[in-house]
């Protein structure tokens, strides 16, 4: 469910064409042309999926007159202290998805539970980079919008907002603040294995792993109903993009389904996407999750690495990790999920792939690029992403993937 507290704001998620088309099958990587569509294919017909509490609610901002200081003008809006239904997750969202919030969003909450107003908190402002390619059916649906970061708050019911910038702000500016509902079932949270080479594990060829625990959509309380209900496929995965989810730190891991189902309502009912961009998220415990539907061995067409969306699988580490360093278990989870995901078309966690990029700000459409098979997102797009501490472990990484499918 959608709240609005303006009229004059809306989001329409229209549904994109669908091709009564198969996945395409596995290949050898170089034995294929790099493809330019996704497939987009229908579920088998299965009853209507019951809804799941949530919502999401919008406040527009004021924008203020525009000052001038040192000589340049300086532009802004803001949300003055409000009141509102409890919600734990935000977001400042505007109308063109092509445009760039150029300054600073900042927010700060009101705790429900005690009461006191917490710090002001940055929002990520460049987010434009996790979304469908340029050339893809989802990018061209209409019914998309522009947005920072989604920021995870933990149960607040009062927030505050500021936006400020040196060129003129996007049009359309409000505050999203989702709340993500209540856990409807007790969380089931498989833990991950060691990370070690798959010895005992005689029926696996070298270069596959072991499939870890994975809490799927219906452990982590995805509605169905929110989402497209095609499934978008594209050629085998032979690239896996790490990613930060820049929501912030400040959840336990038993909060982190209900992280993951906020950034799926902001995913969706903010920035107007298909599903879930990611095609997997794993927690600062190791936890790994299922994020966009379609089938957890199967090459599903994410939005998470604009222009590297086609032929590889989109992978978010819950939180920010530019000051703080993710956790010994984070990191197995990570290496867990790489090394059989990758496994799955025999592809080494320490090699290198070519892919074509369908456009960005580091690589032209078209364009052939040479990337590491565990790549970090700013190796494909001009990004702080996944963050600096996170990007200087993938080497770490790469090892610990590349020993777990016995290489």
């Amino acid at each position: 469910m959608r709240t609005f507290l303006a009229s004059s704001i809306g989001v329409t998620c229209a549904a994109v064409l669908a091709l009564p088309l198969a996945p395409p099958a596995a290949a050898h990587p170089d034995a294929r042309p790099h493809p330019r569509a996704t497939a987009l294919v229908h579920p088998t017909p299965a009853a209507h999926p019951a809804p799941v509490p949530g919502s999401t609610a919008s406040l527009p901002l004021t924008r203020l007159p525009a000052t001038r200081a040192d000589g340049h003008d300086r532009y802004g809006a803001s949300l003055s202290r409000r009141t509102v239904k409890p919600f734990s997750l935000v977001g400042i969202v505007w109308d063109d998805p092509a445009r760039t919030l150029t300054g600073t969003a900042e927010v700060r909450v009101r705790d429900a539970a005690t009461g006191e107003w917490g710090a002001w908190q940055a929002l990520e402002t460049h987010n434009a980079e996790h979304a469908a390619d340029p050339e893809s059916r989802e990018a061209r649906t209409p019914g998309r919008h522009g947005g920072t970061a989604p920021l995870w708050t933990g149960a607040a019911d009062a927030v505050e907002a500021r936006v400020s910038g040196p060129a003129p702000l996007p049009a359309g500016l409000r505050i999203d603040l989702v709340d993500p509902g209540a856990d409807q079932r007790e969380a089931t949270r498989p833990a991950p294995g060691p990370v070690r080479p798959p010895a005992g594990h005689g029926s696996l060829p070298r270069g596959q792993a072991p499939e870890p625990a994975i809490v799927d959509r219906a452990g982590w309380g995805a509605d169905e109903n929110l989402r497209e209900p095609q499934f978008g496929y594209t050629g085998p995965v032979r690239a896996a993009f790490i990613h930060h989810s820049a929501s912030g730190n400040n959840y336990t891991c038993e909060q982190a389904p209900s992280v993951i189902r906020g950034i799926y309502r902001y995913h969706v009912e903010s920035n107007g996407w298909r599903d879930l961009g990611y095609n997997f998220l794993v927690d600062k415990c190791g936890t790994v999750y299922e994020g966009r539907a379609g089938g957890v061995a199967k090459p599903v067409m994410g939005a998470h690495t604009l222009g590297f969306n086609t032929d590889s699988t989109g992978i978010a580490l819950l939180g920010t990790y530019t000051d703080t360093e993710p956790s010994a278990a984070a990191l197995d989870g990570l290496a867990q999920l790489t090394a059989w995901k990758l496994g799955l078309n025999n592809m080494d966690p320490e090699g290198k792939v070519t892919l074509v990029s369908d456009g960005g700000n580091l690589y032209e459409k078209g364009e052939k690029v040479s990337l590491n098979v565990i790549s970090g997102h700013r190796d494909g797009f001009a990004t702080e992403c996944p963050g600096k501490l996170l990007y200087e472990k993938l080497g770490t990484l790469r090892s610990k993937a590349a020993a777990l499918q016995g290489r």
